[in-house]
């Protein structure tokens, strides 16, 4: 695949009022072509109500935040693109509980432990992604806001982790006539189109194009960093009870590796008579390591309200996807604590050599019908029955060869080998389907209660191996009331059923992943402008996979274990057009000491923003955050590594005047090259380093 032609992008800033709003009683989806007050961000808005086909990933339906007994925060685009949002994963770093710099920055995948698992990626209530390196990263510039579920959440979606589950919520079209464009340039010479138009046909016709072109490179040579993106859609609302959108999705991304798997020995540790390797050091083939995919989706989304109490819902989306992934790595895990061939005076390391041709394809379908009804004069119903189901095939052909070694302080790139591709494709495919009901009981329009179940059924085939069936009832229940003063408590226990793909170091297959959370906790909100949450959880789960102690490339699954903390997270708009918001997670994992791998105790994050407005036309935005993430610990037979603590900082500076705008962000503003994480296995990621961008904007 090749490319690299003059990209687009931008990044489509704007008051945070949307986010708070977002967080507030009555949600509101802020996006370029759904909210006109971009246009002023500094003049006052008030909400006082919320389109009838708004649900959230929480409880599938229409129901306020404040009314969930579970934690959800909700990020609006213009929140996390203000932030400097270059992939998912950085739409969720200010969240609570969750960390989303793993690895670094990593432009194959993108990933999200919650609370102290890796959760899983749906879009629009459906899973996103399946099997490892098989499809392409989303460009969050295709999404109106990214929902945060904390806890588990196979009740709802199946297959749920049980940290929770990231859900991203498609740009749709509305019917209005409006639009913008975006020019970037940034680090690493970053060269961006970006637009989002909406027009409206006719009445009852709407349609959307958002679209990136992006020419780029990375802060790792021989990485490109190149993406076209075209998402059209189309609304069809025949009535006033009927909804039919219909998204398309063609994408294609030229890019390679910037995880790079450096050696312990050399990074964070000394290595004798040597100097620390360069933290961004490529190791591989220039022109030959790539991580290059095209992906097509299709999706179809209907809603017909039969009466304001009676709702039909039917989704649908089919997934094609091809993907090349040509790799070298140091081969540090054989020896961890002193991989260096013998005699080099610690310069020589084994090579890894791997390619892997992937296709993928998906179909899912998510259905369901919701009533409200009474049972009496002060007991509401919002009763949700659904059925999914799901079919996926991936065909992989892995290659690798482990027969090089190079000087990874002198390294000779042209005369690295590139492994041939000879291995036959290996199938493997799965088919859920799931069946749940959910009632939300609401008392005297101040108690709610929710009670969720579950049925799962899941068949995997793979290459040579029998069929697996897989089949978990999983179950629900949460409590959340006003006592007053705007103060809600809440309690619930969830439960969670998680098919895990893959073998053994002994060839067997992996055991489904399962667990238990109990959690309390208290929302507060004292007006609309303002959403307290804080949370006490304990989870315990079972067959968690984890490197296995004797060969760290491949997986055992633990046995039981226990995850204790607590969250905090606070949004709030303040007079004078400023808004804030703050988060903290703390998690305690108590087992295994393999399974904690790179998890951290401690996150935080606070970002912050002022508006002031200079005439009726101009006005400046001024944005600063700062994240944290504790010291980690990683631990093996033979030691115990300590990745340390870290803090970054990201700012935002942007000038609007009429329909323009110029706007500078910066993400990691003091440059600290810090580590990821560092793993007793034997390997090293560093977190990005600073990265800048001005975006010319022009709204219509």
């Amino acid at each position: 695949m090749m490319f690299r032609a003059i990209k687009m992008a931008g990044v489509a800033l704007a008051g945070l009022t949307a986010a708070s709003a977002a967080w507030a009683e009555v949600p509101v989806p802020a996006d370029p072509v759904d909210d006109q007050r971009r246009a002023d961000p500094a003049e006052e808005i008030t909400v006082d109500g919320h389109r009838i086909d708004e649900s959230f990933a929480g409880t599938k339906t229409d129901t306020p935040l404040i009314q969930v007994p579970q934690p959800i925060t909700v990020i609006t685009d213009d929140v996390f693109l203000s932030q400097g949002a270059i992939t998912i994963s950085d739409t969720v770093r200010y969240a609570a509980g969750v960390n989303a710099d793993a690895y670094g920055r990593d432009t194959r995948v993108d990933s999200f432990q919650i609370r102290g698992v890796d959760a899983l990626q749906f879009r629009d209530g459906m899973r996103d992604i399946y099997s490892f390196y098989a499809s392409i990263t989303s460009d969050p510039y295709n999404f109106s806001r990214v929902e945060v579920v904390r806890g588990p959440a196979s009740v709802l979606f199946g297959q749920g982790s049980l940290g929770g589950i990231v859900n991203l919520v498609s740009k749709t079209p509305v019917f209005t006539n409006a639009g913008e464009v975006n020019l970037v340039y940034g680090s690493y010479d970053r060269k961006e189109v970006m637009a989002d138009v909406n027009r409206l046909v006719t009445d009852d016709l709407a349609v959307r194009l958002v679209a990136r072109v992006r020419d780029a490179d990375t802060y790792v040579d021989h990485v490109p960093d190149d993406r076209v993106m075209i998402a059209p859609s189309i609304t069809w609302r025949p009535s006033t009870q009927t909804d039919i959108t219909l998204l398309g999705l063609y994408q294609e991304d030229d890019t390679g590796s910037t995880a790079n798997f450096l050696p312990l020995v050399g990074t964070l540790r000394d290595n004798p008579g040597n100097p620390r390797l360069p933290r961004y050091l490529f190791v591989g083939k220039p022109g030959y390591d790539r991580y290059d995919g095209r992906l097509l989706q299709g999706a179809g989304l209907f809603e017909h309200r039969f009466t304001d109490a009676l709702k039909l819902s039917l989704k649908a989306r089919y997934i094609d996807s091809d993907l090349d992934y040509f790799t070298h790595y140091p081969n540090s895990y054989a020896k961890p604590t002193n991989p260096y061939v013998t005699g080099s005076n610690g310069r020589r390391i084994g090579l890894t050599a791997g390619s892997s041709v992937a296709r993928l394809n998906v179909f899912s379908t998510d259905n369901n019908v919701q009533a409200k009804f009474n049972t009496g004069a002060a007991v509401e119903h919002t009763l949700l029955l659904g059925l999914d189901y799901s079919w996926n095939k991936v065909r992989k052909s892995d290659n690798y060869d482990f027969s090089q070694v190079i000087d990874l302080y002198d390294i000779d790139y042209a005369s690295i080998v590139e492994p041939p591709i000879v291995a036959p494709f290996a199938t493997t495919s799965q088919r859920q389907r799931g069946v749940y009901a959910q009632d939300q009981i609401r008392f005297w329009d101040r108690v709610s209660v929710v009670l969720g179940v579950r049925n799962d059924r899941l068949r995997t085939r793979g290459a040579t191996a029998p069929d697996v069936i897989d089949k978990a009832t999983t179950f629900r229940a949460g409590i959340i009331g006003e006592i007053g003063a705007g103060l809600s408590p809440f309690f619930s226990y969830t439960e969670s059923f998680q098919p895990v793909a893959g073998t053994l170091s002994n060839g067997t297959n992996f055991r489904p992943q399962t667990g238990t959370q109990y959690e309390t906790g208290l929302k507060w909100q004292p007006d609309p402008q303002t959403l307290v949450t804080l949370t006490g959880f304990r989870i315990k789960e079972q067959n968690r996979p984890i490197p296995d102690p004797t060969n760290p490339l491949f997986q055992i699954q633990a046995g039981e274990l226990t995850t204790k903390g607590f969250e905090f997270e606070a949004t709030r708009t303040l007079p004078g057009n400023y808004d804030l918001t703050v988060s903290y997670g703390y998690n305690d994992l108590s087992g295994d000491s393999a399974a904690s791998g790179y998890l951290s105790k401690h996150t935080a994050a606070a970002w912050g923003t002022k508006t002031v407005t200079l005439d009726e036309a101009t006005s400046v935005r001024v944005g600063a955050g700062v994240r944290y993430l504790g010291k980690q610990v990683s631990s093996s037979s033979v030691w115990t590594i300590v990745t340390p603590d870290r803090v970054m900082a990201d700012a935002l500076v942007e000038l609007n005047r009429d329909q323009w705008r110029i706007a500078v962000n910066a993400t990691n503003l003091f440059d600290n090259r810090a580590f990821a994480s560092c793993l007793a296995r034997g390997d090293c990621f560093v977190s990005a380093p600073r990265n800048i961008m001005a975006t010319l904007g022009y709204r219509f």
